[in-house]
């Protein structure tokens, strides 16, 4: 089996781990702020990890070489990811993900520059075809910008430099390594957000189940991403996770009752067909 269809299955995993996220964090945005979710989410977090590293035997993989890298990289994704659950509750599921995957194309930019990979033609087709299937979903206009459209956009800039940043991680470090200074860096600031006012909401018994949801999907999603970056360069397999949005639109229009109109399924026709190609152009060319 092929790098590139390993990174492609691996990413499958995060598309289901993100969803699921989403519909635990929306279950939970009334009662707790972003800080709030993103603090109990990262202790939920501290804990699976040290539990399996013990468990593995991989704790003495932890270590503190690259810190700085480490700090810079969870900066960029507490920022995207705050954004994120603050545009969740604002706006359609579809149109959130949608905006989502506009990171492929500040991947784009930002991949040659910190890690030196090559920009090549079917790679940037594939980027500018998705694109253009997010603007099919989206059809922006004066009617769609609002505040938790422009968080949705942001939020994928942070996302970008987040990937961009854990590819650069898994040159030098390992997995455990990497998920334990996320848990414990993002936990960190969530605690100094969330205290800044003095008031720290503790969650109800009917949040604790969908927090302990966001948890685990969120480290597993960060897990599978990792390991996807660890088969492909991040401009092969970022594209793979277009394929989430029909998945969450048909997750907004059975339980949320969002709907789902024909240009959302033109789109994502577009998306689907964009990855399918590129895929296959990347398996073909390492099988040469």
């Amino acid at each position: 089996m092929s790098h590139t269809v390993l990174a492609c299955l691996w990413m499958t995993g995060a598309i289901v781990s993100f969803s699921s996220m989403a519909v635990g964090g929306r279950a939970i945005s009334a009662g707790l702020d972003t800080f709030e979710i993103m603090m109990y989410r990262s202790f939920i977090g501290i804990a699976i990890v040290v539990s399996l590293a013990k468990w593995s035997g991989t704790l003495g993989q932890i270590n503190r070489a690259q810190i700085g890298l480490h700090v810079v990289r969870n900066i960029c994704h507490f920022t995207g990811q705050n954004l994120w659950f603050a545009a969740l509750p604002m706006i359609p599921l579809a149109q959130l993900f949608a905006l989502e995957f506009t990171s492929p194309l500040w991947i784009l930019l930002l991949a040659p520059i910190f890690l030196g990979e090559r920009l090549t033609a079917n790679r940037i087709a594939a980027a500018i075809a998705g694109f253009i299937g997010i603007l099919v979903v989206v059809r922006p206009g004066v009617d769609t910008v609002n505040i938790g459209v422009v968080m949705a956009a942001l939020a994928a800039i942070g996302f970008a430099g987040s990937i961009v940043f854990t590819r650069m991680l898994t040159r030098t470090d390992s997995i455990t390594s990497i998920l334990f200074f996320l848990t414990v860096l993002q936990a960190l600031f969530g605690v100094v957000c969330a205290g800044f006012d003095g008031d720290i909401a503790l969650p109800d018994r009917q949040s604790v189940p969908w927090l302990i949801l966001v948890g685990c999907a969120g480290l597993l999603a960060h897990y599978c991403l990792t390991k996807a970056v660890t088969f492909a360069p991040v401009t092969v397999i970022i594209p793979v996770d277009f394929l989430r949005l029909p998945l969450i639109a048909v997750i907004g229009m059975v339980f949320y009752d969002e709907g789902v109109d024909p240009w959302v399924i033109v789109g994502a026709a577009i998306i689907f067909i964009a990855n399918y190609a590129n895929i296959l152009i990347e398996t073909r060319k390492a099988k040469i």
